[in-house]
């Protein structure tokens, strides 16, 4: 077989995408990534880089293009990293992100689900209602060039709302005006870090300046440069970040003028948003989204539903109006107070919420004996914490829903809920983040129950068993104990607690294989909790 070498002209045909977006092709017999590639065309490429089982490549001429193939309408594309897809249709890029959402649940989760839906955007641009510019050291504002940290100046973003594009060119010409220096992550030197600016759906602004100090220079005359720029802003605040980190926002606010937080209106409700407060950038395919995930709770008005990660409590409240309680948590303070605000300007009295980890507030919910019909989740990028899980399904809810804005990290998620007695019922992708690679699903996982899976007909007259040994098998009682008390137990504490009880087990079962080998003896919370899931089953 032939090798590749970097440099080397090929001609490859693109058969699909990957998760960022690269087209994927074959050159013999290698995966080679091609950066501007789309599906079903045949092109000319030029190999980048070459590792050990895969191969980068760009496209350098297409003798035979795809009927998707477009003209990129931006001047910017393809070396600011905001965008991926402006060279094709939006129809496949539709098509490309609904793809990835069903081959993720599939190789990954190991849910034999199909995505037959994919809920597109009726505007593709000037959709984003958050915007987040970082500054180059001299002072210009735009985006990361893909991958880097190299700003590409961009104050004509095809994705934002004009208010945060022209609050951005106020605030540059101010740095140039007024000699302000900007942020140098190589030298921890300079000011101001990362314009950040919030819009509404009336088109209002709140403008964020996050800076390597706790002031600027001339403070007003910013000011009134951005008011003069972007009319309808209600406030500017300054936030204080001089940590070296990649994290955008630090943890101090101080309000330069007006308010410090924007109210918008989603599904309904009116929410009061300050800087930090998770809110989806895309206001209009948010409704879409949360009404699928209304559809996928199943709310009848007398169920607990529990949010978790709930940010300023955009979920929360929509599901409240459907449900019989809703709790909500949050591990950012500032977005906790938000919600609980937000609940009482749209008189909501059904929604409560608490600060802090998910985790940590899911496990102190759960040892309150909180049982909710339906558990919420919509965490960051990274997915769940693994600790989390067997909490929610200690919990017993007959239902997850699971929205998440990264396949690969719910595919992985899908799989650990298998693990806990929760199966992938039914998947939406809905398409918040128009012309990127980005792409939100509602999962709908529903509780298995194990006397659903398999029916057996037989007559226990005919095996040699005890009627008490009928009754549950070992998998059966693990289950429970989780459920019902958050505990692990092992087969051997299960089959020691068994002996004590005069119940059968198997001669040799779990007896430790050398005289002097030590066992450990069963605890006495976890025996407690068997001899209850024996009782349960009617074993004793």
């Amino acid at each position: 077989m032939a090798e590749l070498a970097k440099n080397q002209l090929h001609t490859a045909v693109i058969t699909g995408y990957t998760a960022e977006g690269l087209g994927v092709a074959r050159i013999h017999g290698q995966v080679v990534f091609v950066h501007g590639g789309v599906r079903g065309e045949t092109c000319s490429v030029r190999i980048l880089k070459i590792l050990k089982n895969t191969a980068y490549a760009r496209v350098e001429a297409v003798p035979e293009p795809s009927p998707a193939r477009r003209e990129p309408d931006c001047p910017h594309f393809p070396a600011c990293g905001g965008c991926d897809f402006r060279h094709i249709s939006y129809e496949e890029e539709l098509e490309a992100k609904r793809q990835r959402v069903e081959d993720a649940l599939r190789r990954v989760g190991g849910a034999d689900i199909a995505v037959t839906e994919i809920l597109g955007a009726e505007t593709v641009d000037a959709y984003r209602n958050k915007c987040q510019f970082p500054i180059s050291p001299d002072g210009r504002a735009g985006f990361f060039r893909a991958r880097s940290h190299q700003v590409i100046p961009a104050l004509d973003c095809r994705l934002q709302a004009p208010q945060a594009n022209a609050a951005a060119a106020a605030v540059e010409g101010y740095l140039r005006d007024f000699d302000v220096p900007a942020y140098d992550e190589t030298t921890h030197r300079g000011l101001l870090r990362h314009i950040y600016v919030r819009t509404n759906r009336d088109g209002q602004a709140l403008v964020c300046l996050v800076v390597n100090g706790d002031r600027l220079p001339c403070e007003e005359d910013l000011v009134r440069r951005i008011r003069a720029a972007c009319p309808d802003t209600v406030g500017v605040v300054l936030n204080v970040n001089q940590e070296r980190t990649n994290v955008v926002l630090g943890g101090a606010y101080r309000t330069l003028w007006g308010e410090d937080t924007l109210t918008d209106t989603l599904c309904g409700l009116t929410f009061r948003l300050s800087a930090p407060a998770f809110y989806q950038v895309n206001r209009v395919q948010a409704e879409r989204l949360y009404e699928k995930a209304i559809e996928f709770a199943g709310l009848t008005g007398r169920e607990t539903v529990l949010d978790l990660y709930c940010g300023a409590g955009t979920i929360t409240l929509a599901m409240a109006r459907y449900a019989g309680r809703v709790i909500g948590a949050e591990i950012v303070p500032e977005a906790v107070e938000n919600a609980r605000e937000n609940a009482r300007e749209n008189g909501i009295a059904n929604a409560e919420f608490f600060c802090g980890d998910a985790g940590d507030v899911a496990q102190k919910l759960a040892a309150e004996r909180l049982q909710p019909e339906v558990v919420v989740v919509d965490p960051p990028r990274k997915g769940l914490g693994e600790d989390v899980i067997p909490i929610i399904a200690a919990m017993g809810p007959e239902r997850v829903v699971y929205v998440s804005c990264d396949p690969g990290t719910l595919a992985r998620d899908v799989k650990r809920f298998a693990g806990q007695g929760y199966a992938a019922a039914q998947t939406a992708a809905v398409d918040l983040f128009p012309r990127t690679r980005h792409v939100e699903t509602v999962c709908l996982l529903s509780k298995l129950k194990a006397e659903h899976h398999i029916e057996v007909d037989l007559s226990l007259d005919e095996l040699d068993l005890t009627a008490a040994e009928s009754k549950a098998t070992y998998d059966e009682i693990k289950v429970y104990v989780l459920e019902k008390f958050g505990l692990k137990v092992s087969s051997l504490y299960i089959s020691q607690v068994k002996r004590k009880c005069g119940l059968e087990v198997g001669e040799n079962y779990n007896l430790p294989k050398s005289e002097n080998a030590k066992v450990p003896t069963c605890p006495p919370e976890k025996e407690r909790a068997i001899r209850a899931a024996l009782e349960h089953y009617r074993m004793i």
